[in-house]
């Protein structure tokens, strides 16, 4: 069996490259010539653990190719997936399905015996049906199925989660379809992974569902953790009492800046659009959106707050900018909010992170950029880690607190122990814990109120 990948950008790069690891022969196709020439060269246009390593073992052993051409591509192929992407639209935040729509049109032209069309792009519901519909009528005596297999790759563990998936989503009522697509995943069997076959409109929702549910998860954390910052209790200690509830579990109860990245935005705010179109507004989806994103411009305020009300002129040290770690992806990540905002207040940043300066330096100016924790921190007035790389798990304490001109610190991810900052002299401010201050300076402030 021969699979054809339409699209080259994340999820195509990596569906395409673990189906070859199965065993498939893959040809992955894309318009953007440069890209392709890069990957025929070895060259990976996205950062994901081992996913160069994988590519280049793919094409070692001639499981995968690259290509632009759409044509031959499809016709040496049985299963097509198109996994293009679907940005919001500006105008609206409806998600844009021009690349997908585009692509049916030219797949219809290129059909010549039974094909297998499969959306692998996140799309609302009722795409797979409007595929449908687009190569009938652009070529009426085509034979083929179009199936709806959402993906749910997350970054930084995308080639695992593909790998040993928690469950595979078919969406066809094709019996013919339907056993293409058990061949395709028949390596999965193995682990005895659920496939869930289904219509393709359960298909299209079960995406969105579970990504707007995991969302909801995350900001209603964010939110316990503001109620236990002003009730004085700690929501590291809530998490994980919750989480010890089976109907609950710990997952994505970590309190933060709030969610970003490629997926959770896009989808939450696709999710209660189409809920509005279809009269069935999704109101808690809804409060999860305005929540999340007045989440950030907060953050930004408790930094200011935390510098005694003002930044004007002071040097605010940044580690991290990716919206989450092992991923240089930048869309929609709480730095892109936070630190604008922390500039217009007038605050001087500098700022590191592993592996996604390049991406965001697309989207910040005025950023001092550094390669290192500790350049970043060199003579700054408060340093705010934004994003929970490893790197920054373990930093040396005392050489921080030497090289800052204050020792202030506001941890919007909890990767410090309260006690362990106390003990090493740092004001210490991270999210729905109580704040930390150093005895010394608590000695002054309590000399400072008695004297008042």
């Amino acid at each position: 069996m021969r699979i054809g990948m339409i699209g080259t950008g994340y999820v195509g790069l990596v569906s395409g490259t673990c189906f070859a690891e199965f065993g498939f022969h893959v040809t992955c196709v894309d318009n953007n010539a440069e890209k392709i020439t890069g990957l025929n060269n070895g060259k990976v246009p996205i950062y994901e653990p081992g996913l160069e390593s994988l590519i280049e073992k793919q094409v070692r052993e001639n499981r995968i190719a690259f290509t632009t051409d759409l044509e031959a591509t499809v016709k040496q192929s049985d299963v097509i997936f198109i996994a293009v992407g679907t940005p919001p639209r500006e105008s609206d935040g409806h998600a844009d399905l021009t690349f997908v729509y585009d692509v049916a049109r030219a797949v219809a032209r290129c059909l010549d015996g039974y094909k297998v069309i499969v959306t692998k792009s996140t799309v609302p519901v009722g795409t797979a049906c409007e595929v449908e519909r687009i190569i009938r009528e652009e070529n009426p005596d085509a034979d083929f199925d179009v199936v709806s297999n959402p993906e749910f790759l997350r970054e930084g563990a995308a080639i695992g989660d593909f790998m040993r998936p928690d469950r595979v989503v078919v969406g066809t009522q094709s019996a013919r379809a339907q056993q293409v697509l058990e061949k395709v995943y028949r390596p999965l069997y193995l682990n005895e992974t659920p496939i869930v076959f289904t219509s393709r409109e359960t298909a299209e929702i079960t995406k969105y569902a579970a990504n707007a549910f995991l969302a909801t998860k995350i900001t209603f954390m964010n939110e316990i953790a503001d109620l236990c910052e002003a009730a004085g209790g700690n929501v590291q200690e809530v998490a994980r009492a919750l989480g010890l509830d089976g109907r609950i579990s710990g997952k994505f109860l970590h309190a933060g800046p709030g969610f970003g990245g490629s997926c959770f935005p896009k989808d939450t705010l696709a999710l209660a659009q189409t809920g509005q179109k279809l009269g069935t507004p999704q109101k808690i989806v809804e409060s999860v959106v305005s929540v999340n994103e007045d989440r950030k411009i907060r953050m930004a305020e408790k930094v200011i707050k935390a510098c005694g009300g003002s930044v004007e002129g002071k040097k605010i040290g940044v580690l991290g900018v990716a919206f989450k770690p092992k991923t240089d992806d930048v869309r929609d990540a709480p730095s892109l909010k936070i630190i604008p905002h922390l500039q217009q207040a007038g605050g001087r940043i500098a700022a590191y992170d592993p592996e996604a300066m390049d991406e965001a330096a697309k989207h910040l100016s005025d950023v001092d950029w550094q390669d290192n924790a500790y350049a970043v921190a060199d003579d700054a007035d408060v340093l705010v880690i934004i994003t929970e790389w490893n790197a920054f798990r373990a930093l040396d304490l005392s050489v921080l607190k030497e090289c800052m001109a204050t020792p202030l610190i506001v941890d919007l991810r909890n990767i410090y122990g309260l006690s362990e900052m106390e003990q090493a002299g740092f004001r210490y401010i991270s999210v729905g814990r109580n704040e930390i201050i150093p005895h010394d300076t608590a000695t002054i402030r309590l000399a400072s109120n008695n004297d008042a």
